[in-house]
Order: structure tokens, then C-alpha cells, then sequence
């Protein structure tokens, strides 16, 4: 990881980008806030923009013609939302949702474009944060048939890889509502509930203040058997 610097963002995804690109997205950077609960894009709204999280966490979601909600992905610090629309002009394939207290930053779609164009590496960042989501993206599917262990592991996986805090002693998130970890894993959250319970009590999972950490990621994919 390289070290951070001075600029104003210091996001993964501008780690590498040149002085003038980073004088160009502080010019050009708007900043907003939003509660708990806000929705902050609408499905089918025109990707005009790219957003990136400064703070706080989001959730990614769209809903089955039965008005079924389905939660997608859930989205921290540093990560960048709203860049397929903004790609290929097309309308958002899904809804953003305040999950914490949130500070958002956006980008036009013509500064992103140009970025992508004048800043190689910039490209290079984009292209890694897309295959890891799909990357976990096809685990999910292979996992979607699990008992109902196995996809919560899944769905605990699914964030601690792309968002959580590695330490000496594990890995932490943010111990989010059980019903958001339904809605990810796509269990009820009374199994959620008891699932967790079982998890921390064969210490695969240790409940530490607001957060949730996991002493070792290792263990828990061996239960997935990918590892």
C-alpha cells in the first residue's frame, strides 16, 4: 500500500494519480450529507456522476418485481459507487442507501472520463476494484445453495474482504443492524441473530465494542471450503 499523502482525498483509487489530476478532483469535488436511512441514488436515475464514500457506509440494493428488497453490497470509506452508469450512459441498475451517517463526494461524469483517459493508473485502480467485486460477486453464487452458516460467513466474508481493518489481532467491520445482514446474506434476521451467536462462541468472531472482528479470515473461508 503506499503510503498516504498531503492531498485533500486520499482515496486507494487516487493513490497513484498524477499532481495535476489531484489538483483537478479538488477543484472539481462536491461533498454532501446525508442521515441514516437516506437514499442517496435512485435505480433508473441517468448516471451523470461518480461517487466516492469519504465517510460512513452504504448499501447497495434493488428490489424483485414482487417489491422483494435485495441487498447487493454493502460499501464503506475509500470505495467508489455509481461507475457503471457512468461508463456506459446507462440508467442505475440499483438504489444507494445511507446505512451510517454519510459524507459523499462526486465527480462528473466528464472529469471521471477524463480521468480514465489522461491518468493510466487511475484506469488500472478502477479495473482492480471491478474484478475484485465480481471476483466476490461469483462466490456468492457458488455459496448461494450454503446452509444458512455458510452464507452468512459469505455475506461477513463479503465485507471484510473489500472494507474491513486489518490488525494484529484480526480483522474488523462495523457491527451492522442484523437485518442489514439478512438482506445481504438473504436470511431472516433471527437466523442472522443466532448464527453470529454460534460464530462467537467457537471464536470465529469476536463482538468488540460496535465492531465485529475476525481473528482469522483463514478459518472462516475454510467453512466455504476455499481454503
Amino acid at each position: 500500500m503506499l503510503p498516504k499523502t498531503s492531498h485533500k482525498y486520499n482515496l486507494e483509487v487516487f493513490a497513484k494519480l498524477s499532481a495535476e489530476a489531484h489538483e483537478l478532483i479538488e477543484r472539481t469535488m462536491t461533498e454532501r450529507n446525508y442521515e441514516v436511512g437516506h437514499t442517496v441514488l435512485f435505480q433508473n436515475d441517468w448516471g451523470q456522476a461518480v461517487y466516492f464514500v469519504l465517510e460512513g457506509w452504504v448499501k447497495i440494493r434493488m428490489f424483485h418485481s414482487d417489491g422483494n428488497e435485495v441487498t447487493l453490497n454493502i460499501l464503506g470509506p475509500d470505495e467508489i459507487v455509481g461507475e457503471m452508469a457512468a461508463l456506459d450512459q446507462s440508467p442505475r441498475s440499483t438504489d444507494v442507501l445511507a446505512l451510517t451517517p454519510l459524507r459523499l463526494g462526486s465527480l462528473s461524469r466528464d472529469t471521471f472520463m477524463h480521468l480514465l483517459s489522461h491518468e493510466p493508473l487511475f484506469a488500472q485502480e478502477l479495473l482492480l476494484v471491478m474484478a475484485r467485486r465480481l471476483r466476490q460477486a461469483n462466490r456468492r453464487l457458488l455459496t448461494r445453495e450454503s446452509n444458512s452458516e455458510g452464507r452468512l460467513v459469505d455475506a461477513l466474508l463479503f465485507i471484510a474482504e473489500g472494507q474491513g481493518r486489518t490488525s494484529r489481532d484480526g480483522v474488523t467491520i462495523p457491527s451492522f443492524p442484523h437485518r442489514e445482514l439478512a438482506a445481504l446474506s438473504g436470511l431472516a434476521r433471527e437466523t442472522v441473530t443466532r448464527s453470529l451467536s454460534d460464530l462467537q462462541k467457537r471464536g470465529l468472531v469476536e463482538k468488540v465494542g460496535n465492531c465485529l472482528r475476525f481473528p482469522s479470515l483463514d478459518r472462516l473461508e475454510k467453512l466455504l471450503g476455499l481454503s
